[in-house]
């Protein structure tokens, strides 16, 4: 008897994030659903266009529904068991971001990727002369 109240809200939400930019978080794991509840309201809610399979922490899948700004984010335990699942209703959920750390980290790596490849033109154009 969750499904449609739950969908209600997943509706709601959704139009507060398009008139008004405010997200939401629905913790599936915690609402009491009989059993069934859960597939079903995956199933009313569908498969989008975007799967995503991260590796942090753990396993997680990002999957855009049906219903565009609805998310679907399910993490994973070591033995692929589910240990959480949420609806997001959001433009990009917030596991997809790059973090600002991450990104000043990837520059410096790219930085000194650059460099190595402009060492390594220079030696080979050295050598080339040489011959």
């Amino acid at each position: 008897w969750n499904v449609e109240p739950l969908l209600h809200e997943v509706k709601h939400a959704l139009d507060r994030l398009v008139t008004e930019g405010e997200t939401s978080v629905i913790d599936l794991r915690s609402i009491p659903l009989a059993p069934g509840e859960e597939e079903r309201i995956l199933e009313i809610l569908g498969r989008g266009e975007v799967v995503a399979r991260l590796n942090v922490l753990g396993a997680s899948d990002v999957v855009e529904t049906e219903y565009s700004g609805v998310w679907v984010v399910t993490h994973y335990n070591d033995n692929e068991e589910t240990i959480g699942r949420f609806i997001e209703v959001t433009r990009l959920p917030e596991i997809l971001r790059s973090q600002a750390e991450d990104m000043a980290e990837a520059s410096e790596r790219l930085a000194l990727r650059l460099e190595d490849e402009q060492q390594e033109e220079q030696t080979s154009n050295k050598l080339a002369v040489e011959k």
